[in-house]
């Protein structure tokens, strides 16, 4: 019996070999390949995907330091605006007290004009009303003093004297 055991696990051994070798060709033809391709397409998505997300974060850091450039470009813009801004306004300012400077100026020179004019009208005035108090006083002195015939000869004489022929 132990011959009939030994021979007969021999042949279950040489059975079970070539069934393991079978079923290991058929895995290989109808598995293996399938697995192996799943798994290399599997790690391939995967690279894929690593290489997106590589990618994409690639694209985000280069965005991010295109949209801090583009913040900075506009800071600085808005700063030059503000600077012109600022100069455009004190120069309006400083504009409208030169204006307004010049403008006083011609304002004082007219209002001294003015009362230069009216001072001379006034002087005028005052010197017609003087000559006008002034003919009045000689009419009335000499019509006192011709209104006697002795005084009047004596005037004569007196004017006859200073005249020289």
């Amino acid at each position: 019996m132990e011959k009939l055991l030994g021979e007969f696990s021999f042949g279950l051994f040489i059975w079970q070999t070539f069934i393991v070798v079978g079923l290991l060709l058929l895995l290989r033809k109808f598995a293996w390949n399938p697995i192996l391709n799943a798994i290399n397409d599997r790690e391939e998505g995967i690279r894929s995907a690593l290489q997106s997300a590589e990618d994409a974060r690639a694209e985000m850091q280069n965005l991010q330091a295109d949209n801090e450039r583009i913040l900075k470009e506009a800071r600085a813009e808005r700063d030059g605006l503000l600077k012109e801004a600022r100069k455009i306004k004190q120069k309006m300012i400083d504009d409208a007290k030169d204006e307004a400077k010049t403008q006083a100026a011609q304002i004082m020179t007219q209002a001294q004009a003015a009362i230069e004019t009216e001072k001379q009208a006034a002087v005028a005035e005052l010197k017609q009303q003087v000559a006008s108090i002034s003919i009045e006083i000689a009419e009335k002195v000499t019509k006192e003093t011709l209104a006697d015939d002795k005084k009047q000869s004596k005037l004569v004489k007196k004017l006859l004297k200073d005249v020289n022929l």
